[in-house]
C-alpha cells in the first residue's frame, strides 16, 4: 500500500520499526486516521492507524438501527475540535508512520509524522500541546518520546489550553441533528444559497453524507442531475459493485471526503437532499460526467440550478471519447452522415390522427396542422428507433426516425409542451435515445404545470365528440339533405385514400365523412378482393400523391351533390379557388366521367381533358383499359413470436391467474406513490367524508398503514366496501373510513393502472379445489414478488395467455408445473405452437410415469373423471 524504508541502527542492536508512507484519506477521531496508498489501475489499499500513547475525546455516534432501546451517543468534550485539528492539518497530505504494536483485535498503533520522514511534525505531540488530547493513563515509560509528550502536556496545562482550560468543555459538544422535520421547507429556507459543509462519508460517486454548518445537520446529499454506478447488496450476500462503481467512489472520495465545501440545496427526496457540491477546485458533478463516471438522469436534472446544458455537454464529452461507463457507447445517429442528420424539409404529408375524444388531442392536432402543413421546417435527427416485430398484443413498427423539428427558430415539440398540449416522455436511465433538447422540454413542461396550461389545467377538460358517419348509410341519408342545402361547407382533409377518395372532417357539423370527387374517373389503386388481389391501375399512385400534396390536412371547401349506396358523399372540392377534379384532369391523372355532363363544371373539365390529351402524357399515353390479372392470394404461415419482457409478479389469484407490473415503468410508479403519500401526509383525507361508488377510483389504506390507488368494485354497506388495488392486483374488503378521494395529480391519466392480469398458456388448471390449491401454492412460492420474463402467446376472453420464465434460469414456469404434475396440458391446434405443445406433453407423460401429484392414482381422465371433478 505505502512505500517503506528501513531505518538504520547500530550493529547487533534491536531492529527499529519500519518507516512507511501514505496519504491521509480520512480522520476518524482525534487519535485515529485512515491512510491510503497511491492508486495504480484502481482504488488503492488503505489502513487505519491509531496514535500511540494518547487519548482524545470520542465523537458522537447514532443509535444502531433495529435496536429500540439504543440511544444516540453525544460528543465527548473536546472530541470534535481534536478531529477538526487533525482534519485541517492532514487530509490529502502525505505522512510517514511507524507501527509500534498491534493488539489482539488487529488494531494498529503507531507514530505519525507530517511529511516524508520523521523530521516532520509529530502529530501526537501537536495534539497534546494544543490540549486536544492527553497521555494515556499508566504510560510512565522513561524514553524520549514519552518524555516529550509529558513536556507538551505540562505546557498545555500551564497555558490552560483545550481540555485544560476552565470549565467542563460543554461548549465543544455539537448538537447533531440526524433528521429534518420538514425537508422541503428546509431546502426552500436556504433559497438556493451556498451552505458551508464538511463531507463526512462517500457512499458512492454521486451520494455523500454531509455535515451542514453551523447548525450541525447530518444529511445525505444526492448530486442533482447525475447518477454514478452503485454497490448492490443481495439479501444476506456480499456487496457487489457495478462496473466502475469503485473507481467513481474513489474519484469523489479523493476530492471531497472531509473537505470544506459549499452545497447548494436544490430539492428533497424523503430525508435525502438533492444538491450541488462546490469545491474551490471545481464542480464535482461536471467532473464526474466528463470523466465518464456518471450519467445524466432526467428526474433530478430538472432541479439542477447551474445550467443543465453544462451537464449534457460534459456527458457528451465522455460519450464521444468512450470513457469508462461509455466504453461501448454507440451514438443513436452514428450510421448517418451529417447531411442526413440535419436537413430542410417541407411538411406536406404529415398524418395527424383525429382522436378527438382524447383530452386536448384535437387542440394539439390543430396546433400542428396550422403550424406545419405545407411549411418548410428544419429537421435534426436525434435517433433512429429500429423496427420491432409484431406480437399478439402489439403491432409491428417499421424503423422510425425521431427528430427535432423547428420552424422559424421555434422547437415545435417545446411549443406543444409549453401550451400543455403534450407531455414529456420519461425514459429509462440507460435509454440514450431522446431529444437533443430534452432538458428544454422538461423545463417547458414544468412551466406549463406551474401555470396550469392545457392538460395541467384544473378546469373541465374539453372533449370534442365527433360522429364518424363514413360508411354508415342510414346516418348519411339523414345528413345528405342538410349538406346539399348548405352549399359550400368548410372541411379539413383528414386522409387521402386515392386520387379521388378522401376522408373529411366538417368542423361545424363535428363529423367525419368519406368524400368522392364528382365528374372524374381516377385510376384505381391495388385492392384485396375475396379470392384475388386486384393490381393497381397505371398512375394511381401518382394521382394519390398529387391529391395528398395539394390538400392533405388543408382547409378546403366542399359542395355535396349526392351519395352512393355505401354511404359515401359525392361532390366537388375546392382549395384556394381551384377545383380538385379539374386539377387532376389537367395533370393527366384522371378522365372526365359522363356524370359530369349535368354539372356547372363540365366545360372546365372538358377543356382540361382536351389539353391533357394533346400532351399525350400519363393516362392519355396508354389509356386503354387493361384486363385485370387474377393472382392467387399468398398466405404466410404464422410463426410463434417469442419476445420476452421483464415484469414483476405482484399477485396470484385462486384460479391461477396472476398480476404483473412492467419493470420499465417501475420507477414511475415508485415516484407516483411517494408523491401521493407525501401529498396525503400534507392533506390527510377526513375520515368518513368519502362516499364510495362502484367503478370509481379512490385511495385505500392497506393493512400496512400505507395508502394505495384502488377501484371500488362493490359497495355492500359503509362497513363493507370491496376494492381492487389497481397497481398490485390484490383485493380487500374495507370500511369506507379507510377510503378517500384519489387526488387528480395521481390519477390513472397521469399513470395508468400498473397491475395487468394474465393467465398461463398451454395448461389446464385442475377443477378439484385441493389440487388447484396445490398448484396455486407452488406458483406463489416460486414467483410471487419476483421478477420474471413474460411473452404473450395468444389472446383469450378475459385476459391474454402467456408463458413466464424465471429471470435467472430462463426456465418455463408453466412447464415446471406440468413436470411436477400440478396441472394438465391444454392441447392447441395452431401450427406455431406445436413445438411448445410437444414439449409440454412430453413433460406431462414424465409426470404421469412418476405418478406425481395429479397422476398419483394413474390417469384420472377416464370415464369416471367427472366424479372426481376433472375433465379431459
Amino acid at each position: 500500500m505505502a512505500s517503506s524504508a528501513q531505518s538504520g541502527g547500530s550493529s547487533g542492536g534491536p531492529a527499529l520499526p519500519t518507516l512507511q508512507r501514505g496519504i491521509v484519506k480520512m480522520v476518524l477521531s482525534g487519535c485515529a486516521i485512515i491512510v491510503r496508498g497511491q492508486p495504480r489501475g484502481g482504488p488503492p489499499p488503505e489502513r487505519q492507524i491509531n496514535l500511540s500513547n494518547i487519548r482524545a475525546g470520542n465523537l458522537a455516534r447514532r443509535a444502531a438501527a433495529g435496536q429500540p432501546d439504543a440511544k444516540d451517543t453525544p460528543d465527548e468534550p473536546w472530541g470534535f475540535p481534536a478531529r477538526e485539528f487533525l482534519r485541517k492539518k492532514l487530509i490529502g497530505k502525505e505522512v510517514c508512520f511507524t507501527i509500534e504494536y498491534k493488539n489482539p483485535q488487529g488494531r494498529e498503533y503507531g507514530m505519525v509524522y507530517l511529511g516524508k520522514d520523521t523530521s516532520g511534525e509529530n502529530i501526537a505531540e501537536s495534539l497534546v500541546a494544543e490540549g486536544l488530547a492527553c497521555r494515556r493513563e499508566g504510560i510512565r515509560a522513561n524514553n524520549p518520546e514519552q518524555n516529550r509528550l509529558a513536556e507538551c502536556e505540562d505546557q498545555a496545562k500551564m497555558a490552560k489550553k483545550g481540555m485544560w482550560s476552565e470549565g467542563n468543555g460543554s461548549h465543544t459538544i455539537r448538537d447533531l441533528k440526524y433528521t429534518i422535520e420538514n425537508p422541503r421547507h428546509f431546502v426552500d429556507s436556504h433559497h438556493q444559497k451556498p451552505v458551508n459543509a464538511i463531507i463526512e462519508h462517500v457512499r458512492d460517486g454521486s451520494v455523500v453524507r454531509a455535515l451542514l454548518l453551523p447548525e450541525y445537520y447530518l444529511v445525505t446529499v444526492m448530486l442533482s442531475g447525475i447518477k454514478c454506478p452503485t454497490f448492490r447488496r443481495e439479501l444476506d450476500g456480499p456487496e457487489t459493485p457495478e462496473p466502475f462503481a469503485a473507481e467513481a467512489k474513489f474519484f469523489t472520495e479523493s476530492r471531497l471526503l472531509q473537505r470544506d465545501v459549499q452545497i447548494i440545496l436544490e430539492s428533497s427526496h424523503n430525508q435525502n437532499m438533492l444538491g450541488t457540491v462546490l469545491h474551490p477546485n471545481g464542480n464535482i458533478t461536471e467532473l464526474l460526467l466528463k470523466e465518464g463516471f456518471a450519467r445524466c438522469v432526467d428526474w433530478s436534472i430538472a432541479v439542477y440550478t447551474r445550467g443543465a446544458e453544462k451537464l449534457r455537454a460534459a456527458e457528451r464529452f465522455a460519450k464521444e471519447r468512450k470513457l469508462r461507463i461509455w466504453r461501448d457507447y454507440v451514438a443513436p445517429t452514428a450510421n448517418l452522415d451529417q447531411k442526413d442528420k440535419q436537413f430542410v424539409a417541407k411538411d406536406k404529408n404529415k398524418k395527424l390522427r383525429p382522436l378527438y375524444d382524447i383530452p386536448y388531442m384535437f387542440e394539439a392536432r390543430e396546433f400542428l396542422r396550422k403550424k406545419l402543413i405545407g411549411k418548410k421546417v428544419n429537421v435534426t435527427v436525434d435517433y433512429i428507433r429500429p423496427a420491432s416485430a409484431a406480437t399478439e398484443t402489439v403491432p409491428a413498427f417499421s424503423e422510425r426516425t425521431c427528430a427535432t423539428v423547428t420552424i422559424g427558430g421555434i422547437n415545435i415539440a417545446e411549443a406543444l409542451v409549453s401550451k400543455g398540449l403534450a407531455t414529456v416522455i420519461r425514459y429509462r436511465q440507460d435509454d440514450d435515445q431522446r431529444s437533443s433538447h430534452y432538458d428544454e422540454l422538461l423545463a417547458a413542461e414544468a412551466r406549463a404545470i406551474k401555470n396550469g396550461k392545457g392538460l395541467h389545467s384544473k378546469k373541465e377538460v374539453p372533449i370534442h365528440r365527433v360522429a364518424d358517419i363514413s360508411g354508415d348509410t342510414q346516418k348519411a341519408k339523414q345528413f345528405l339533405p342538410f349538406l346539399q342545402r348548405a352549399g359550400r361547407s368548410e372541411a379539413v382533409v383528414e386522409y387521402v385514400f386515392s386520387g379521388s377518395r378522401l376522408k373529411l372532417y366538417l368542423p361545424k357539423e363535428t363529423c367525419l365523412i368519406t368524400f368522392l370527387l364528382a365528374g372524374i374517373e381516377c385510376p384505381r389503386g391495388a385492392r384485396n378482393l375475396p379470392g384475388l388481389v386486384q393490381e393497381r391501375e397505371p398512375f394511381s399512385e401518382e394521382a394519390t400523391l398529387f391529391t395528398k400534396e395539394l390538400v392533405l390536412q388543408r382547409e378546403v371547401e366542399v359542395e355535396v351533390e349526392s351519395m352512393d349506396k355505401a354511404g359515401n358523399f359525392i361532390g366537388w372540392l375546392h382549395i384556394d379557388g381551384a377545383n380538385l377534379s379539374v386539377s387532376l384532369v389537367e395533370h393527366a391523372l384522371s378522365k372526365v366521367h359522363f356524370t359530369a355532363e349535368r354539372s356547372s363544371y363540365y366545360k372546365s373539365l372538358l377543356s382540361a381533358e382536351e389539353a391533357a390529351k394533346q400532351k399525350k402524357e400519363k393516362v392519355w399515353a396508354h389509356y386503354e383499359e387493361q384486363p385485370m390479372e387474377e393472382v392467387s392470394p399468398v398466405l404466410e404461415e404464422k410463426e410463434r413470436s417469442a419476445s420476452y419482457k421483464p415484469v414483476f409478479v405482484t399477485e396470484i389469484t385462486d384460479d391461477l391467474h396472476f398480476y404483473v407490473q412492467d419493470v420499465e415503468t417501475g420507477t414511475q410508479l415508485e415516484k407516483l406513490m411517494e408523491g401521493m403519500r407525501n401529498d396525503i401526509a400534507s392533506h390527510p383525507p377526513i375520515e368518513g367524508s368519502y362516499a364510495p361508488r362502484r367503478g370509481e377510483f379512490c385511495i385505500a389504506k392497506f393493512v400496512d398503514g400505507e395508502w394505495y390507488r384502488a377501484r371500488v368494485e362493490k359497495v355492500e354497506s359503509p362497513a363493507k366496501v370491496h376494492v381492487f388495488y389497481i397497481d398490485y392486483g390484490n383485493r380487500e374488503i374495507l370500511p369506507s373510513t379507510r377510503l378517500g378521494t384519489l387526488p387528480p395529480a395521481f390519477s390513472t391519466r397521469v399513470l395508468p393502472a400498473q397491475a395487468t392480469e394474465y393467465a398461463f398458456a398451454f395448461i389446464q388448471v385442475p377443477q378439484d379445489e385441493d389440487a388447484r390449491t396445490d398448484a396455486v401454492d407452488s406458483v406463489v412460492r416460486d414467483i410471487q414478488n419476483t421478477q420474471c420474463l413474460l411473452n404473450v402467446e395468444h389472446l383469450s376472453p378475459g385476459c391474454p395467455h402467456v408463458t413466464l420464465q424465471f429471470a435467472d434460469s430462463k426456465g418455463d414456469v408453466g412447464l415446471g408445473l406440468v413436470k411436477e404434475g400440478l396441472v394438465m396440458v391444454e392441447v392447441r391446434k395452431e401450427k406455431q405452437f406445436q413445438k411448445v405443445i410437444t414439449e409440454y406433453l412430453n413433460a406431462q407423460e414424465s409426470a404421469k410415469s412418476a405418478r406425481l401429484n395429479l397422476w398419483r392414482y394413474g390417469d384420472f381422465r377416464a370415464d369416471d373423471a367427472d366424479e372426481f371433478g376433472y375433465s379431459r
